[in-house]
């Protein structure tokens, strides 16, 4: 073989690969580890993650019609599996990546005491809470003031956001002194970022299994096959736990 025609055969073996992209749809209360899970990926990978976060039930309505995600990691188990029912999904690809943990939080410390017992006393204008039609923590949230007997007394003091980003927001942003949120939210290293909390038992509350699915779209993507083999491994375990999260 001529020399030159050796040396392209060469250059063509120690060419960097270039990573392929995947879309992720993401829930809300799992923003936070998801931007240090896609982070580490793609350092260790050469693959680049797309992500968007919002609503899990909106989510649904977008890719029912259309929108371009390989991924979706939801905050339940329920639209993964509808969308496994309706073929919108690969094949088998559906597991339980996280168990998502309810807290009620306020911005300002020691206004959130250890036990809620701050839900009883009613001593606050606003409560905000995500819509529990379309995010399960929001449903969460219902249930375990239901269990409390403090629903109907409360409902008129709540300030709903669509997902539980936006009810994260009110909360922060003082619209409301207090809410409910994500553990995944306010924890990081197992530890309260900041203000005061009440992580709720998880006896008050359906359990919220998050599950991800491979979507048709994201069949044969190398980048989408690698992301999924990624959030199950150990490294990627022990950042989901160090937000809260069982596993």
């Amino acid at each position: 073989m001529h020399r030159p025609a050796l040396l392209l055969l060469a250059a063509a073996f120690c060419a960097p690969s270039f990573g392929a992209e995947v879309q992720v749809a993401v829930a809300s209360n799992f923003t936070a580890p998801m931007k240090v899970l896609a982070a580490r990926f793609e350092k260790d990978t050469g693959h680049k993650v797309l992500a968007s976060y919002g609503a899990t039930g909106k989510f649904y309505a977008q890719i029912r019609n259309g929108a371009p995600f390989d991924i979706l990691l939801a905050a339940d188990d329920d639209i993964p599996a509808k969308l496994d029912q309706e073929n919108a999904t690969a094949p088998h690809s559906r597991f339980t990546y996280a168990i998502g943990k309810l807290v009620l939080w306020s911005a300002k410390a020691g206004v959130v005491d250890a036990s809620g017992d701050i839900l009883k006393t009613g001593k606050f204008d606003h409560i905000a809470v995500a819509n529990a039609r379309l995010a399960p923590y929001g449903l969460a949230a219902q249930e375990t003031l239901q269990k409390l007997n403090l629903l109907a007394a409360l409902q008129p003091k709540f300030v709903t956001g669509d997902n539980i980003g936006q009810a994260y927001q009110f909360v922060a942003s003082a619209a409301a002194p207090l809410g409910f949120v994500a553990m995944s939210q306010v924890y990081e290293d197992n530890k309260l970022k900041s203000g005061s909390a009440w992580v709720v038992p998880a006896t008050m509350y359906s359990p919220i299994r998050q599950d991800a699915v491979t979507l048709t779209r994201g069949a044969g993507n190398p980048a989408a096959a690698a992301f999924i083999g990624y959030l199950k491994s150990d490294k990627a375990k022990a950042v989901i736990r160090s937000y809260g999260y069982a596993l």
